[in-house]
């Protein structure tokens, strides 16, 4: 009897049902649970295009009539960098934020305009503006969708910059000697700026994003000084694509 014990007790032992009792399960594999709530900073650095169309109304000095307003269409265009910060709020994979930024750029452009010899029996007369974009700002909020690491988002909200430019006419008086008149201006607008972007976690406290923004500064006037005389009112918009890397603070 004694034997046979020991053979049932080695066969259950050694049986599969037994062994899979016996065994030690590994936990599951699991991905990170990132959140994004928290207070952030960065920098970014990337380019922008933009345009400047430009009515340049050419005008008789001693008699303040205009002969002919022109369109000119000066592109603007340059690299950029700047620094960030701001605060997200997740609630499940719902992101709200609000972020400001500060951007230095390179953007210039140059257009000219030529108005008809109706303007001067001496000679066609040309008009020629350079507008630069030095800087601008925006205040923007922002509404994400997060999923494994990832943020789509989309952002808009107020803009504002500094606008340089300077514009010179040139044109011929009696006996075909050439004249100019010229004048420069700078400006602060308040316009919008709204866009798009994906940003993506690395590590802990690290993520990374790409981003497009669209920027209305409104429109900018100034005229130039006799001897030629002419009126530049011009919108200017923007195009900004930036790649950015933040540091998580929470």
């Amino acid at each position: 009897m004694k034997k046979i014990a020991l053979a049932v007790m080695a066969t259950l032992l050694g049986s599969p049902a037994w062994a899979a009792d016996m065994a030690v399960k590994a936990p599951p594999l699991t991905s990170p649970i990132w959140s994004w709530t928290g207070f952030y900073v960065g920098g970014n650095v990337g380019y922008s295009w933009g345009r400047a169309p430009t009515d340049v109304a050419f005008i008789q000095t001693s008699t303040g009539v205009t002969f002919v307003t022109v369109p000119n269409t000066p592109q603007l265009n340059g690299a950029l960098g700047g620094v960030q910060a701001g605060y997200n709020w997740q609630v499940d994979r719902l992101v709200l934020g609000a972020e400001a930024d500060i951007q230095w750029t390179g953007e210039r452009g140059s257009g000219t305009s030529v108005c008809p010899t109706a303007c001067s029996p001496n000679g066609p007369t040309s008009a020629t503006v350079n507008p630069s974009l030095q800087w601008f700002q925006t205040l923007r909020g922002r509404l994400g969708a997060a999923s494994s690491g990832f943020m789509a988002y989309v952002t808009g909200g107020a803009a504002y910059g500094e606008i340089n430019t300077s514009a010179a006419m040139l044109g011929f008086g009696p006996g075909g000697v050439a004249m100019s008149g010229n004048a420069s201006w700078s400006s602060i607008r308040l316009g919008w700026a709204a866009g798009a972007g994906l940003e993506t976690r690395f590590g802990e406290r690290w993520s990374g994003r790409i981003e497009y923004l669209y920027m209305d500064l409104g429109t900018v006037s100034a005229n130039t000084l006799p001897p030629f005389s002419g009126a530049f009112n011009s919108k200017i918009t923007d195009n900004v694509f930036r790649i950015g890397l933040n540091y998580l603070l929470h």
